[in-house]
């Protein structure tokens, strides 16, 4: 019998890990070649035409930025491989030296794939910084690596880098993508600005033309990306991914998609700064397939920053892939079901009807073609019609939200697990498996093993599955935090045969089958008074089922018996609710209504008995917040991870009234 605690493979692979995608084919500007030299004219990068913008007041006063936006346009994979030639030989000639660090801070869209490009085939090991970060922390990340040349956009260098430049002395050049402006009046001296297309053209000078072979090719070991984490807690830590590492973890994920191929479209619009994009997009152009870039504002039909009665941007790609976070597909399922609730009563019950039905087949392992072409193709369309493979990572996915994927977008869910530290690689679910909750078996890339952690109670030898912290193993782990050799020792070793381990701090299970299923998170363990452990990202999954709630976060003080809350509540489902109990007001006027507080509190209590929560887990007190959390807001990650120190000092007030007894 073997080990519980593992470790644990993927079928096919129980004799060695793979870590190429083709033979030979081992940094990553010979994985762009091979697909230059495969589908040198197929679509590689499409962007929309903006044929107008304009601001749009609202009832409350407030001006939303509407844009009415035209086709794709496309770059071949041909065009991309000689743009992105032209501006590593241009940022050569500005001074840019290979395995010197340069920082690209930019939203996600074309210009930023065909920055990385230019890095990857140079040499220059790429910083990569969230759009979102905070000031200090950007400056921290600049300075840390030393960089001296920065990729970025007008928007984001007006917004977030021009407040900061006095404190990042080293930096000389900037490059912004966008054609306009093209002269900044107002920075620094001695900081020069750059658009991408004069480097690209100072590149393409005969004088300046150096061909990679004078620059230096890559090893697979040179570093290729420095991924600073947005990190749920404390200031951000660059991890870095070394060549080998980001094509071993696409190789492991490209093998979970099935006959994915040039045909293949994708829409990228997550950051390219978190592993999870960039990764879903260098497999998706390992495999010369196109990707059209987006924005969460521009996504749908009915998204933010679209003007009404013209399309959004799946409408008008209709990929066949798509990766989203939770936080997006939660979205989603929130405004379908509104939907489904305000159609008349012969709509709504044909649609419960058709949903129940298809989830019994599913579950059975048959298809609905007539319940999907008459009843879901409508919602189906509302991501294009075409999506054939949806991802999800970055966050738990609660049970009810891929229930609904599945059976609404007539496609297959994959959810996946895996880090920064292990190049967004660890587990994918399979497509056939339709069970909800779990994060599927590991990678061919990567081999997973549980560890004991006796202060939480998770043994390997536990019954009826193993459990433990997650260690993963394999080529994909990265190379450790830059400059941060404590960490390293703490977070990272290497084994007997020479391979990496990283230890990720979260808890699993590993089911009869062989697939991961994570339960709990080391940081997240609170005891009570009474000596009970609270697991509080337990608490959470469990309660954001509940309608009425789109965020929470549980908060327990260990000197206190028992949990409390700090609750965003669904905004149609709190108003429905004030006027069945004949309360009237704002949503914050609302929100401060300690009747109202009483009333949410008894339905999450409900909510948390049917979730199967223990007594001590159910939060005893709530504070109800009338604004969401944004990464804008400072109180969650890119990724809409809680930023627990953040949001206890925001509701510092709340938790001492609440724990006060007033």
């Amino acid at each position: 019998i073997r080990n519980p605690a593992g470790p644990y493979r993927a079928v096919s692979n129980q004799l060695k890990l793979v870590s190429l995608l083709h033979e030979g084919v081992d940094t990553l500007d010979k994985v762009f070649e091979y697909a230059v030299v495969h589908f040198p004219q197929r679509d590689c990068l499409g962007t929309r035409e903006v044929l107008s913008e304009e601001d749009e007041i609202q009832p409350n006063g407030k001006v939303f930025k509407k844009v009415i936006l035209g086709d794709y346009n496309w770059l071949s994979y041909e065009d991309t491989f000689h743009l992105s030639q032209r501006f590593g030989s241009g940022l050569a000639a500005l001074g840019q030296k290979p395995l010197c660090n340069i920082a690209v801070f930019c939203e996600t869209r074309a210009e930023w794939i065909i920055a990385a490009q230019a890095c990857f085939m140079y040499n220059f090991p790429l910083v990569t910084l969230y759009s979102t970060l905070g000031g200090a922390a950007i400056a921290h990340g600049l300075n840390e690596t030393e960089v001296t040349h920065i990729i970025t956009s007008k928007d984001l260098l007006q917004s977030r880098l021009k407040a900061i430049l006095m404190d990042v002395p080293r930096l000389k050049h900037i490059i912004v993508v966008d054609k306009k402006p093209t002269s900044w009046p107002d920075l620094p001296r001695g900081i020069m600005v750059h658009n991408m297309a004069a480097v690209q053209e100072l590149g393409s000078k005969p004088e300046n033309s150096k061909s990679q072979v004078a620059y230096g090719f890559p090893v697979p070991s040179d570093i290729a990306v420095i991924m600073y984490t947005s990190g749920s807690t404390g200031i951000p830590k660059g991890v870095m991914i070394s060549h080998s590492n980001i094509i071993a973890g696409i190789t492991g994920m490209a093998e979970r998609i099935p006959n994915l191929n040039e045909n293949d479209t994708y829409i990228g619009y997550l950051p390219l700064a978190h592993v999870l994009e960039l990764s879903a997009e260098l497999v998706c152009v390992s495999h010369g397939c196109r990707i059209g870039y987006s924005s969460p504002q521009t996504l749908a039909d009915q998204s933010s920053k679209i003007k009404k009665g013209s399309k959004g941007d799946t409408s008008v790609l209709r990929p066949t892939l798509m990766a989203a976070v939770p936080e997006i597909m939660d979205r989603i399922y929130k405004n379908v079901m509104t939907k489904v609730e305000e159609m008349s009563s012969v709509q709504k019950t044909l649609f419960v009807l058709a949903y129940n039905y298809k989830m019994e087949q599913i579950s059975k392992g048959y298809s609905t073609p007539l319940c999907d072409r008459l009843v879901f193709r409508k919602v189906r369309s509302l991501l294009g019609g075409n999506t054939r493979v949806l991802w999800s990572g970055g966050a738990p996915l609660s049970a009810a939200t891929q229930r609904f994927m599945n059976i609404c977008f007539c496609c297959p869910v994959g959810q996946g697990y895996g880090l920064t530290e292990t190049c967004g690689a660890g587990t994918i679910s399979e497509l056939s498996d339709y069970s909800t909750g779990r994060v599927g078996a590991p990678l061919v890339c990567s081999e997973i093993m549980l560890k004991d952690w006796e202060e939480g109670g998770y043994f390997s030898t536990d019954k009826p599955n193993p459990r433990g912290e997650i260690l993963i193993g394999g080529p994909n782990v990265t190379m450790g935090y830059y400059k941060n050799e404590q960490k390293n020792r703490e977070d990272f070793f290497v084994d007997a045969n020479g391979q990496r381990w990283f230890c990720t701090g979260d808890i699993g299970e590993f089911h009869h089958d062989g697939c991961l299923k994570i339960i709990d998170r080391k940081k997240d363990l609170v005891k009570l008074q009474a000596g009970e452990y609270v697991s509080l990202g337990k608490v959470e999954a469990v309660l954001k089922n509940c309608p009425l709630i789109d965020n929470i976060c549980a908060y327990a003080n260990s000197d206190e018996s028992y949990v409390i809350g700090f609750v965003v509540p669904n905004q149609k489902q709190l108003t429905t609710l004030a006027e069945q109990k004949g309360i009237r007001g704002s949503l914050e006027e609302l929100c401060n209504h300690a009747e109202m507080e009483k009333e949410v509190l008894h339905i999450i209590t409900d909510a948390a008995v049917t979730g199967k929560l223990e007594r001590f887990e159910i939060p005893k007190k709530i504070c109800l917040s009338p604004e969401p959390w944004t990464p804008e807001t400072g109180l969650v990650t890119d990724a809409f991870k809680l930023k627990r120190k953040e949001l206890k000092t925001h509701y510092q007030d709340d938790i001492e009234r609440m724990y006060g007894g007033k």
